[in-house]
């Protein structure tokens, strides 16, 4: 079921919401992988300060983390809290982030994804993401993909 859902700049003051949404989520990953997901390890705070982080309101169940490069902005985590999982907040928080990247004038979107997550995999690739290729980071086979934009 979709959900209306807002989507705002996280602060501050989210810091301790956004780590532990992106704790429960990918919890369930870290024994798949045998070694915590890369957004787990993440600097937050940080993120948070550079203005990379949106979160869902008035609720703050689900985020997204952006980063804009020449060619594509990248989307560096989608995290849903489990509770709040299969309502549609991650399509759209990437709605939100194809919305972003036409509003900056980037071609693209790209992110990566562990080769172990292959339900995640397989919703890019329904959500209109190619893999571009695969490479080892830090022990993690993680796989590149990428999903152009038509022009607006």
């Amino acid at each position: 079921m979709e959900t209306e859902v807002r989507i705002r700049p996280a602060v501050p003051a989210d810091r301790r919401a956004v780590e532990e949404v992106v704790e429960a989520a990918y919890a369930p990953w870290a024994e798949v992988i045998g070694v915590r997901p890369l957004p787990m390890v993440a600097d937050y705070a940080a993120l948070i300060a550079a203005g990379r982080v949106h979160v869902t309101a008035p609720a703050l169940d689900a985020l997204i983390v952006l980063v804009p490069e020449p060619d594509a902005l990248y989307v560096d985590n989608v995290a849903v809290a489990p509770a709040a999982q299969g309502r549609g907040l991650g399509r759209a928080l990437l709605a939100f982030a194809e919305d972003e990247a036409r509003a900056a004038g980037l071609p693209a979107l790209r992110l990566i994804t562990n080769e172990k997550m292959t339900g995640n995999i397989a919703l890019y690739g329904r959500l209109g993401y190619a893999e571009t290729g695969r490479e080892d980071i830090g022990g993690r086979c993680v796989v590149h993909m990428r999903k152009p934009l038509p022009p607006a």
